[in-house]
């Protein structure tokens, strides 16, 4: 928290969006804090998202209640720019947790992109939209019949990472991180102390010093002060 108080989210996903995920990652372990989830690629092309959680927990059938209500649609429906939808589909490969329909309503409510820990299907219909899926592969096997929608907007889990609505999410070709929002600000100060680190370290290999001695003991001790 800065000595004025709390940043205003606009500003802190600025900040978010100036860093990557590397930076993001070496900060949460630097302040001991979990947060980055492994296995998760961008399906639909190169892109770096930054925004607020809004979650989907998804069950497969039998598990819960069934809903009239298709998945993801509440969550569409409440989500805009400055958002990141969130779908808890437990790691599932053998059907998709997010398609094409619902990738159009994100696309024009702006929302800034799509995280699904599973695989999603019509990965080319979102891509031709433009909106940015992070997931862990694309299939062509409808959830009709085989996963609903248990809650949304709430605590979920993705691949040992606890979710909350209104985290901050940053995604990129490294991967996916989730940063409290309790936290943010303090990540967001070591993760651009780190990139300023880097920054210093590239400038000395652009001079031509040898690489054992860009990253040597500075390397090392990167996420030290």
């Amino acid at each position: 928290m800065s000595a004025q108080g709390p940043q205003p989210a606009a500003d802190l996903l600025a900040r978010l969006r100036a860093v990557d995920t590397c930076a993001v990652s070496d900060a949460l372990d630097a302040l001991g804090l979990p947060g980055a989830v492994l296995g998760l690629r961008c399906v639909t092309g190169s892109h770096r998202i930054a925004g607020r959680a809004v979650t989907v927990d998804l069950v497969e059938i039998g598990r819960t209640e069934t809903s009239s209500r298709h998945l993801g649609t509440a969550a569409v429906d409440a989500s805009s720019t400055g958002d990141v939808i969130v779908v808890a589909h437990g790691g599932r490969v053998t059907m998709s947790g997010w398609g094409g329909v619902l990738a159009a309503g994100a696309a024009r409510n702006g929302v800034e992109g799509v995280v699904v820990d599973g695989a999603v299907r019509d990965v080319d219909e979102a891509a031709d939209l433009g909106l940015p899926v992070f997931a862990v592969t694309g299939v062509p096997v409808t959830a009709r019949g085989r996963v609903v929608e248990r809650a949304w907007n709430v605590e979920v889990v993705l691949r040992g990472v606890t979710v909350r609505p209104g985290d901050f999410v940053l995604a990129d070709g490294s991967g996916v991180v989730v940063v409290p929002a309790a936290e943010v600000e303090p990540v967001l100060a070591k993760a651009e102390a780190v990139v300023a680190k880097e920054q210093a370290m590239v400038a000395k290999v652009r001079e031509g010093l040898p690489m054992v001695d860009v990253m040597g003991a500075d390397y090392e001790n990167l996420l030290k002060g």
